[in-house]
Parts: C-alpha cells; structure tokens; sequence
C-alpha cells in the first residue's frame, strides 16, 4: 500500500520530485517535493477544519497568491526560494485551492438540489 502511495503522489501531483527541493526523512527522500508536499498538508488541514470554520472564498482566493508570487519570481529571476518558504505556501494554496473546491462543490450540490 505505501508503495503504491509513493508512486501514485508524483503523478497526481504533477510533482518534478527533484532532490534539491525536496525534505528528507530518515536519509529517505519524500515522493513528492516540499512546495507539493505543503499542498498536501494544506489539503489535509482543511479537511480536518471545513466543518468547524468555512474561509470566505476571497480570503481563500488570496490564500493564493503566495505562491503564485513565489513561483513566478523564481520562473523570471534568480531568485531561488527555499524548501521551507516552499513548504509554506504551498500550506497557503493547498488549502486556498481545496476550500475553493470543496465550497463550490457544496454550493452546486445546494443549486442543483434547489432545482429539484
């Protein structure tokens, strides 16, 4: 099962996997790098906090933008950004971009069952 884990996170993250932007545990290097790996984290904590607290959707589109900044900073200058600051908007936009998802999943349920 943990292997098929390890194989399966690259590809449904569209992840590059490169060593030098990725964390290591145990002298074991993660499947999917930090900036994935923080998306991951993101998803998972909104997960665990939808019900409880519901971000408004402008706040979680601002969420980002972190990244998107970071990302595109790199791609036109020489700017390299670390594996934490990574790993920290990647937490941003995971959980931005998975509230965004699950809340017009919710609201489209909620239309369509209107409709009815």
């Amino acid at each position: 099962m943990m292997s098929f884990l390890y194989r399966s996170l690259p590809i449904v993250f569209g992840c590059h996997c490169r060593a030098d932007r990725s964390f290591f545990f145990h002298g074991k290097q993660f499947p999917i790098c930090a900036r994935c790996t923080g998306e991951l984290a993101g998803m998972i904590i909104l997960s665990v906090t939808y019900v409880i607290y519901r971000l408004p959707v402008l706040y979680a589109a601002g969420f980002l933008v972190p990244m998107t900044l970071d990302g595109g900073i790199q791609l036109l200058t020489k700017y390299e950004s670390t594996n934490f600051r990574r790993f920290f908007t990647g937490i941003l936009f995971g959980y931005g971009f998975f509230n965004l998802f699950i809340t017009g999943a919710v609201v489209s349920y909620q239309y369509g069952y209107n409709l009815l």
